[in-house]
């Protein structure tokens, strides 16, 4: 208002002083001079708002909230109540967009810590995020399109291309793991992205395996011992009729002798038969472990030093190796020792001729889990064995019973972690603990 009025002042002093019949034309240079001066100033003064406005709305387009506005008065208290908006719509920004990038951080931590594989990508192959999980099932360490999976996964490739949303599909790695694959499809700002989770479910195959074995142990355990309960009773009382009846009353001496060492005979092989079957009782009943936090040095120190006798009877040497020296677990002390010590004594026995016989018992953490190795250099296990050496009852020893391992892995699936062996015959066996 005060430039707009100082124009009108302006073109009036010069009309009035044109009719006083001054020098008209030094009054028309130095009124011309002063509007100009005034129509600048007020040009200025409007194109400093647009500009402004324009700076603030290219920050907003470009999403550059760094900027900020002075408070001035120089150019009127409007100005500064206009700048001090600006300030307080580009924090709000930047406080919005900080929220927004912590709560993406956040979520990216929990999708890249979880231990279900994930994998996204678009109509083009294009993968727009893959978790550490997945790279662990898949064994690559990086994945920018589906088609780098040809060489490696060929049949995953064809499934991810071909999932459907709500499908579940069964995939196993080279490596015989074997992977749920579940997908979904969403639409994110306008393209079709398609999401994958891909689940191992080697546990859940174990656990299925350990509860139908358990079950047929349970119900073979229960017919054996109903049916050789009364054969045991029946055979004392024949005993009996023989001692005080038969042999007293009959001259052939030689066949009460011949029928006793049958009785005799049946009553031992079926009361071994029950001892063998009651042996199975542990698989079927396993006590739920009483979880503890344990110092895992102690805990092999121990189990060492149970075996140590057997180990050196053998000409066994081991070596221990914990790192770090602290490292501790939580399990239940007792069935966890139980494992070890079958494995140690597993280890022992593996040995045919070898001079420089060997055991080494290993543990670290890896990403929170505890890894217990128990490596032997010695026979080593045949393939075909390898895949059966954890079935119940069987063994590949002469006097095994073919319970001990399976009786491990199980005891591992209750706590929620797993029992893998690999194996090169002539090299040696590695069983190793994942707790």
């Amino acid at each position: 208002m005060i430039r707009i009025i100082a124009i009108i002042l302006s073109v009036l002093a010069l009309a009035w002083l044109a009719n006083k019949h001054t020098n008209e034309m030094l009054v028309y240079i130095l009124g011309t001079i002063f509007i100009f001066i005034q129509g600048s100033l007020l040009y200025q003064y409007v194109t400093n708002v647009n500009r402004k406005l324009t700076y603030f709305l290219e920050s907003v387009r470009y999403s550059d909230f760094t900027i900020n506005f002075r408070s001035d008065n120089k150019m009127g208290r409007t100005f500064k109540e206009l700048n001090q908006q600006f300030n307080e719509v580009l924090h709000a920004f930047r406080q919005a967009r900080a929220e927004k990038e912590a709560n993406l951080q956040y979520l990216n931590t929990i999708v890249q810590h979880i231990g279900t594989g994930l994998i996204t990508f678009d109509s083009t192959g294009q993968v727009n995020l893959i978790n550490n999980a997945a790279l662990r099932m898949l064994g690559i360490y990086r994945l920018h399109q589906l088609s780098e999976l040809k060489d490696k996964h060929p049949r995953l490739f064809e499934l991810l291309s071909e999932l459907n949303s709500g499908v579940r599909e069964l995939y196993r790695t080279p490596s015989d793991q074997p992977l749920a694959l579940q997908g979904a499809a969403i639409q994110l700002r306008g393209m079709w992205v398609r999401i994958v989770v891909l689940q191992n479910i080697q546990t859940e195959l174990q656990q299925q395996e350990v509860e139908s074995w358990q079950n047929l142990t349970r119900v073979l355990r229960h017919e054996i011992m109903n049916s050789m309960t009364p054969i045991v009773s029946l055979v004392g009382t024949m005993r009996l009729i023989v001692n005080e009846d038969i042999e007293k009353s009959t001259s052939d001496q030689e066949a009460v002798k011949d029928l006793k060492e049958a009785l005799a005979t049946l009553e031992k092989r079926s009361k071994g038969m029950m001892q063998f079957v009651n042996a199975y009782r542990d698989f079927t009943t396993l006590p739920k472990p009483v979880f503890a936090t344990l110092s895992v040095a102690e805990l092999l120190q121990e189990v060492l030093q149970l075996l140590q006798t057997d180990l050196t009877q053998s000409g066994v040497l081991w070596k221990l190796s914990v790192k770090p020296e602290t490292l501790q677990v939580k399990a239940d002390g007792s069935q966890i020792q139980q494992v070890l010590i079958n494995l140690v004594k597993n280890a022992s026995e593996s040995f045919s001729n070898q001079t420089n016989r060997l055991i080494t018992i290993s543990a670290y953490q890896t990403d929170s889990i505890v890894m217990i190795e128990v490596e032997d250099n010695g026979d080593g296990i045949e393939p075909e064995a390898i895949e059966n050496i954890f079935i119940p009852f069987y063994t590949t020893k002469k006097t095994g019973s073919g319970i001990g391992l399976s009786l491990s892995r199980q005891i591992l699936q209750q706590h929620n972690g797993q029992l893998n062996v690999s194996s090169q015959v002539g090299k040696g066996t590695i069983f190793t603990l994942i707790i």
